[in-house]
């Protein structure tokens, strides 16, 4: 089972000090009585702040409360009475909502839609269809909400009718039609209307691909979805779910290796599936399922594969030493990939580089160089992954006169042709340390061209050490080298915004929407008793331990407090003031995480979270802290490498 916490906007690691922020802040924390106080206590209240007001009692379940002082509201403007209709819609109470909507002096078109989309969200079809046809003027929302209830009661036929009186049709209106045709399994009326579009998004050709899917007609679905112009993550889902849908495997696992950026979600799902599916253990499927389990740092999962494998007798194999070293590293435990890799005689190079590479991910430098001299006195010569390894170790722990001097021996005395992976480990390193002028040079003479890695690093060097003219330069390369990866431009934007130039900032981010360049999301994730608990920055509302998770944050924000913890907004790259920037670190998805494993992870055993992204500066120190009071060992594994922090101190040394 997984829980997804989706996106909201944060809370203060304190009590807010501005009146709206701490409405805000109390309603959000489920405390309405302490937002309604400083409610009370503005001295100016505008319609702004009491629809405000008025809004934060729906959403905390209180319609009457709302109700109440809407009534006492000494003036009203049309918003007032769309966030009345809205909120009583939203609390399942449509009697209301109509006897506000027939009150009010002036409607307008959102008003209209929203008193039907509550009879469609009731089931009141013949009320919503009513309601519409009254309408003085529609627009494509009415219509598409219309639609979405017709073929959500299976009224298919009504809805085509729909269709086709609908006098302009947008590529959303007919991809929910197209929708419920699949939905219904008529998938030639809805390939009809797909082929008939004038413009298609990724949306409609996921809808399409989806329907195919799901109507057992997976092979239809995969010629579509490999001529499709654009593809995304739920495209990439859609087809990896009709294929396990159809208990084909082999072909599942084909898509999940293919998919150019494997979400968590995704991994879930299929990982989820084996198990329920008890997918035959062969040995394909079990090293295929250990990829998973390495995607998740799902380590409880990978210990019962370890052992199928070891039943199975396929734990004999060297490819498969080195597979299982790569699962231990990744979920963290050094400790077990060690003795795999000691119990293993005779090694091959795989193995070797994968121990090393494993020691470098954790940045334990001295580990990874005594291993790769030992696989030199036992007659392996190193070849280019080796050196990736050894020189990514050095960067991470900041050993850089022995990391450019194994740099020149690697080209000198191992003959090993240094690859741009090789000058990105070095610019990395130079970077690291602050020589980003040395780091610049080396690219300048490097004797192939710079890819995107190579300019990455050294923006990443360039941005810490503040080096913003040469930081924009790298920018800049690596938009020409990946003008559709959101990444570049994210670091960009965030070097702009660094510097207050949010008309830049505003200019870049125009540019993305543009280039329909997306960025995907910060998510954290944690495996408690085999079920894993997946976070995104917001709040914990929908986690059905949220008031736990709430209360547990609060401890952590008076114990930091206590610690001398001081918030640094300089994480928090948007235009807003500085008390909001403390609100958004608040709920950085990593600390989400980490106040759940304290409630729910065994003391005597670590808490083990891992992020999509680089853990932020903030949560790293915020961490190290919660450590030391807590007395707890907590292991984060980020984008980059691992942090195992206790005590109060990190594994990275703070260089990272």
């Amino acid at each position: 089972m997984t829980f997804i916490l989706k996106p909201r906007k944060a809370f203060s690691t304190g009590i807010a000090t501005s009146p709206s922020s701490q409405i805000s802040y109390f309603a959000r924390l489920g405390q309405i009585e302490n937002a309604r106080k400083v409610f009370d206590g503005l001295y100016e209240k505008t319609v702004v702040s009491w629809n405000s007001m008025i809004v934060r009692y729906f959403q905390n379940n209180q319609p009457r409360e709302a109700q109440f002082l809407f009534d006492k509201m000494p003036q009203r403007d049309i918003v007032s009475w769309n966030g009345l209709i809205s909120g009583f819609v939203k609390n399942g109470m449509i009697t209301e909502a109509r006897r506000a909507f027939d009150k009010m002096p002036e409607r307008n078109t959102i008003s209209w839609t929203a008193m039907i989309q509550g009879y469609v969200q009731e089931g009141m079809m013949e009320e919503a269809e009513a309601l519409f046809w009254k309408m003085p003027e529609r627009n494509v929302v009415s219509w598409t909400v219309l639609l979405g209830g017709l073929i959500q009661e299976g009224r298919i036929d009504d809805a085509h009718r729909l269709y086709d009186a609908m006098p302009v049709k947008d590529v959303v209106f007919r991809t929910n039609m197209i929708g419920g045709y699949c939905k219904e399994g008529r998938l030639s009326e809805a390939r009809e209307i797909f082929d008939g579009m004038p413009h298609r998004n990724v949306v409609s050709w996921t809808t399409m691909i989806n329907g195919y899917a799901q109507n057992n007609r997976v092979d239809v679905a995969r010629k579509l979805f490999e001529v499709m112009p654009e593809k995304n993550e739920v495209s990439w889902t859609a087809m990896l779910m009709g294929y396990m849908q159809s208990r084909r495997m082999e072909e599942a696992l084909d898509i999940f290796e293919a998919m150019p950026v494997k979400s968590v979600a995704a991994s879930l799902d299929l990982f989820a599936l084996m198990q329920k599916k008890r997918v035959r253990s062969n040995f394909p499927s079990l090293i295929r399922i250990l990829s998973v389990c390495s995607s998740l740092a799902s380590l409880d999962h990978g210990r019962q594969v370890h052992a199928q494998l070891v039943r199975s007798q396929f734990d004999l194999d060297l490819y498969v030493a080195s597979v299982l070293i790569t699962m231990y590293v990744k979920c963290g435990d050094l400790v077990k990939a060690k003795q795999v890799f000691n119990g293993f005689t005779p090694k091959d190079i795989v193995m070797w580089n994968s121990i090393i590479t494993g020691y470098a991910q954790h940045g334990l430098a001295e580990e990874a160089l005594q291993v790769f001299h030992e696989m030199f006195s036992s007659g392996f010569m190193p070849d280019d992954v080796t050196f990736i390894g050894v020189l990514t170790a050095c960067g991470y722990s900041g050993n850089v006169d022995e990391g450019l001097q194994i740099f020149e021996l690697m080209r000198s005395r191992y003959k090993v042709e240094a690859k741009t992976a090789h000058y990105a480990c070095i610019v990395d390193l130079l970077g690291r340390a602050g020589r980003v002028n040395e780091a610049m040079n080396l690219i300048e003479n490097m004797s192939v061209e710079a890819d995107a890695i190579v300019w990455g690093a050294l923006l990443g060097a360039c941005r810490t050490h503040k080096k913003f003219d040469l930081a924009e330069v790298a920018a800049k390369k690596l938009l020409h080298l990946e003008p559709n990866n959101a990444g570049p431009h994210i670091l960009l934007s965030n070097l702009y915004a660094s510097q207050g130039r949010w008309d830049d900032v505003a200019e870049l981010r125009k540019n993305m929407r543009a280039r329909n360049v997306n960025k995907f999301p910060g998510c954290s994730w944690i495996e408690v008793e085999k079920r894993v608990h997946m976070f995104t920055m917001g709040d914990s509302s929908g986690h059905p331990e949220h008031v736990m998770i709430v209360k547990m944050l609060e401890k952590l924000a008076g114990w930091l407090r206590e610690a001398g913890y001081c918030p640094d907004g300089s994480f928090v790259l948007h235009d807003v003031d500085e008390e909001e920037k403390v609100n958004n670190l608040r709920y950085h998805s990593e600390k989400l995480a980490v106040a759940y494993g304290l409630l729910r992870v065994p003391k005597e055993m670590p808490i083990r979270v891992m992020k999509n992204l680089r853990v932020c500066g903030d949560c790293h120190s915020a961490i190290k802290l919660i450590s030391k009071i807590t007395g707890r060992e907590i292991i984060l594994r980020d984008a980059n490498r691992f942090h195992r922090f206790k005590g109060g101190l990190c594994s990275c040394k703070d260089y990272w």
